[in-house]
């Protein structure tokens, strides 16, 4: 989102001046990775959105600025993240083979199928684009009158797909504290919007994904000002509504950056895991990080 920079400042000053008299918050159970991740490349940051496979090795991470990262991680005999590499930043296309036009680029959700198909959520103008392959061109899909409605700069931040092919999208905000998020599902060629997840806690939507178990995760954010960011991490059965909602991570305000992008996957001892992405917000304060987690089955 375009208050990233704002944010990121606001936050590293509180950062600094916290560091005196203030004790580290301490991780919720379950923290397996905390990494830096750094490439030396001006296209490099603001990642907003992260797809890992099922292997838990390859994967793929979307900044704001309309360009992906095609990467790999190494890990150690008890799964930690030991080493990054990665391709350079890739621009995303429109419906040509030019890149997005400026002003368009503001990408936030991604979405990969098994095939290798992708779909990319934007906050401005809020819009679904379908990718056959994401270096390749664009797909328009057909947009509701509602996205066009959207709070400015708090649009469509998640952006899920079910094995059946049917895609899950939701803005930051719902226009209301206590007004739910609306969940737009788009299947058969056509949007509804018969599903929503409560809103509570001043926490505001940042990624979704389904997991391999099949049910619906949500990754939220509360922003304190100088004290910094928490993180939430919510789960439901997913059916004709979203229900038995669970809460799997939340953390200490302060313990974590601008966590933005998710994606949930099994290792290969069936251990259901969360890997998270911290936004940087392109500002020298702040690193790339990746945090993993072991979640309750």
């Amino acid at each position: 989102m375009q208050r990233r920079a704002f944010l990121a400042l606001t936050a590293g000053f509180g950062l600094l001046a916290g560091l005196q008299g203030s004790a580290t918050p301490v991780p919720p159970a379950g923290l397996l990775s905390d990494v830096v991740w750094t490439m030396d490349d001006p296209r490099f940051g603001g990642f907003s959105a992260i797809e890992v496979q099922p292997d838990g090795l390859g994967f793929v991470a979307l900044s704001d600025k309309g360009a992906f990262v095609r990467g790999r991680f190494e890990r150690d005999g008890e799964g930690r993240i030991v080493r990054i590499t990665a391709s350079p930043p890739v621009p995303l296309k429109g419906q040509g083979e030019e890149p997005l036009r400026p002003g368009r680029t503001d990408s936030e959700g991604l979405a990969m199928a098994p095939d290798g198909s992708a779909w990319v959520s934007f906050e401005g103008p809020a819009r679904v684009l379908r990718y056959a392959r994401l270096n390749g061109p664009a797909e328009n899909l057909p947009s509701p009158p509602e996205f066009a409605r959207m709070q400015a700069n708090s649009a469509l931040e998640a952006l899920a797909v079910g094995p059946d092919g049917t895609l899950y999208t939701l803005p930051e905000r719902s226009g209301g504290e206590k007004r739910p998020f609306p969940v737009y599902r788009f299947r058969n060629g056509k949007w509804d919007h018969d599903l929503s997840i409560p809103r509570s806690g001043g926490y505001l939507a940042v990624a979704a994904d389904i997991g391999p178990d099949g049910r619906f995760y949500l990754l939220e954010r509360q922003f304190r000002g100088l004290a910094g960011f928490s993180t939430r991490l919510r789960r439901f059965d997913l059916g004709k509504t979203l229900t038995g909602e669970t809460t799997l991570l939340q953390t200490p305000v302060g313990l974590h950056a601008n966590l933005e992008g998710m994606s949930v996957w099994r290792d290969s001892a069936g251990r259901l895991t969360a890997t998270l992405i911290a936004d940087d917000g392109f500002s020298f304060l702040f690193a790339t990080r990746i945090i993993e987690y072991r979640l309750h089955d």
